[in-house]
């Protein structure tokens, strides 16, 4: 069976690695790599090469992503996707398309592989963030796909709401887990030797992303962030580059300004790499911003999380998280909780409601167990509500 893995950022890859490597060591799969958006741009780092390094064979490169972030450049962007899908599917030929999400670059692959009557596996669906246009393409792709392996079992549920068969919907937990429990940390010497940096007392990673569907500017969503931060003493911050949506672009321009201008207590890097963004994360007093890995990755290893805004509302949290509105004074007053005694011991009592890091192997267990012939003709579960 040839079982086709797409990814488009370096977030996404991180996470469907350890699948990627069960794929590739499973006799019975033929893998194929797809790489796609923000992977193949210089201004994103070309995280292509990350890929390579790891011993991954790439078998196919599709160009898609326009140096635009406005509303027209990203729609031309997943327009450009689809005629580059079109031209990789002849090639490819999968039997197994699996997509991992909620981004534009695999709503288009999803349209794209429909048309092509492409099975898809579809891993994170039926979740909710309620602060981006994010949660309407988790959705779109559930519909589209024949496979899904949810994060929760909440979220099975609601896959299954959607109109997806039961028996086709597995709850496996989140797949970004797997590395974690399975990793060999870098320690904080090799993380300062690696980033050249110098850390501080208290330290935190900063992942921040657009909130699409917030009335607040962009601009004003992470100014509430830079001047909570500008009075923390005795800290050093850890910038990862914004993602390439909407408005992306303004983000990672003011990162950059104020690491800039604060050598002292922050630094910018546009990708640190699976091993390293962990590595920063356990050793961080938090992880601040609105990012999915401070809802789902941050609990398992204990990690504070301090997520601003409504980009993740309606995920399922661990109390490890606190959570604050675009406010300076409450975001300064979420940095104080999390250094406090009483957080820090709570922490050490956190369950990720995500699994324990074994998604991987139950994904490989269905893939190499389906029947292929009866996923293309979809029906449409009907729940009962009696």
């Amino acid at each position: 069976m040839k079982v086709c893995v797409a990814t488009g950022t370096r977030a996404e890859y991180g996470l469907l690695k350890p699948l990627i490597d069960r794929i590739q060591a499973e006799p019975k799969l033929s893998l194929q790599v797809l790489v796609t958006g923000a992977h193949l741009s210089p201004e994103f780092g070309l995280t292509y090469r990350q890929i390579e390094q790891d011993g991954v064979k790439i078998t196919v490169k599709v160009e898609m992503l326009l140096s635009s972030d406005t509303a027209e450049g990203i729609t031309k962007s997943m327009g450009i996707g689809l005629i580059g899908y079109a031209a990789a599917f002849n090639q490819l030929k999968p039997d197994l398309l699996v997509i991992l999400g909620d981004r534009y670059e695999m709503l288009a692959l999803a349209a794209a592989a429909l048309i092509y009557k492409i099975p898809i596996a579809h891993l994170h669906g039926g979740e909710i963030t309620a602060g981006a246009y994010d949660d309407s393409i988790r959705h779109a792709i559930t519909k589209l796909s024949h496979l899904h392996f949810t994060s929760t079992a909440a979220y099975r549920q609601r896959v299954i709401q959607l109109g997806e068969q039961p028996g086709n919907v597995f709850n496996v937990g989140a797949i970004g887990l797997d590395q974690i429990y399975s990793l060999q940390f870098l320690s904080r010497a090799e993380l300062e030797k690696a980033l050249n940096i110098r850390f501080q007392k208290y330290n935190y990673i900063v992942a921040f992303h657009p909130e699409t569907w917030g009335a607040l500017a962009v601009e004003e969503q992470f100014q509430c962030l830079l001047d909570a931060i500008a009075e923390e003493e005795n800290s050093f911050f850890i910038f990862t580059g914004a993602n390439a949506d909407t408005n992306g672009r303004i983000i990672n321009q003011m990162m950059a300004a104020y690491a800039h201008k604060n050598q002292d207590k922050a630094a910018l890097f546009s990708s640190l790499g699976t091993l390293k963004f962990l590595s920063v994360m356990k050793i961080a007093d938090a992880i601040i911003g609105n990012s999915s890995s401070g809802i789902i990755e941050a609990p398992s290893i204990r990690t504070a999380t301090i997520n601003i805004g409504d980009r993740q509302k309606g995920r399922i949290q661990a109390g490890s998280v606190l959570n604050c509105t675009f406010n300076k004074k409450a975001i300064t007053e979420a940095l104080k909780t999390v250094k406090s005694a009483s957080f820090k011991n709570k922490l050490q009592e956190v369950d990720s409601p995500y699994g324990n890091g074994t998604a991987s192997d139950k994904i490989l267990e269905v893939i190499n167990n389906v029947d292929l012939s009866a996923l293309h003709l979809k029906s449409f579960y009907n729940c009962s509500y009696e």
